[in-house]
């Protein structure tokens, strides 16, 4: 069974943090990830950085600077991930683009992903009939789920759609903006995630865009089975390094 379905098993609220290969340093990665795990992360998104991510808003989009900048590479990541396992053992999916990956080479980049541990992908600009027609089976080839994403745009149709073709959970975006937005949840927000709540779906949801206290964690998740942050904790990251960590993820839970 993967891993991702392990977790939604559990009777708690899912935290998945999102961090930004190759940030702040680029041999930072893998002591980030235990440490996340070792402070209560239920899930770790990597983000492959990438020098035109349309999903990001200005945090993530600067660290993926910086990692680049730093010298990060799909395949340096893969170099960092070979015995990831032996420290983390959390769902580890890889967030990326898939200009890069397609350089790479799709079925090469799968199976590296499946050799290193990664349970799952989310590729933002990958179209679901391309994916279907073309990549689905080199996916599950290599035990891959691959997750996508709704929006309040999205249709109820369109909705179900992705559920279908998703595995491990449904990405459900919380806003129609890029990430980074740090206001508290809005009401609208909240009657979004209890609509596509009560479309009772195959998949769990996860929230992301707009997380990054305790208060909007519990408000975020009151109708979803958990809640991705990202550009706070690279904020975090940012001003307090990876000693950071504890102090993070213990105001987080709190």
């Amino acid at each position: 069974m993967n891993s991702i379905d392990t977790s939604f098993r559990k009777n708690k609220k899912i935290v998945s943090i999102y961090v930004t290969a190759g940030f702040p340093n680029l041999e930072d990665t893998a002591d980030i990830l235990a440490s996340l795990e070792e402070n209560g992360a239920d899930m770790i998104e990597i983000g492959l950085p990438f020098s035109d991510p349309l999903a990001d808003g200005p945090t993530i989009q600067e660290s993926s600077t910086q990692a680049l900048k730093n010298g990060m590479t799909t395949e340096i990541l893969f170099e960092q991930l070979q015995g990831i396992r032996k420290k983390v053992s959390i769902p580890l999916i890889l967030m990326g683009y898939f200009n890069p990956m397609l350089q790479f080479g799709v079925e090469e980049f799968c199976a590296k992903c499946k050799e290193v541990g990664i349970d799952g992908l989310i590729i933002p600009d990958l179209p679901l009939r391309e994916y279907q027609h073309h990549y689905e089976s080199i996916f599950k080839a290599n035990d891959l789920y691959m997750i996508f994403l709704v929006t309040p745009q999205t249709s109820e149709a369109r909705i179900r759609e992705m559920d279908q073709a998703s595995n491990g959970f449904l990405y459900v975006v919380s806003s129609a903006s890029t990430t980074g937005k740090t206001g508290s949840f809005s009401e609208d927000q909240t009657t979004y995630l209890q609509r596509v709540a009560d479309l009772k779906l195959r998949n769990p949801l996860m929230v992301g865009f707009g997380i990054h206290d305790a208060e909007t964690f519990r408000k975020a998740t009151q109708h979803t089975q958990g809640a991705i942050i990202g550009s706070a904790f690279i904020k975090h990251l940012k001003n307090h390094g990876a000693q950071g960590i504890p102090s993070f993820m213990k105001h987080l839970r709190s």
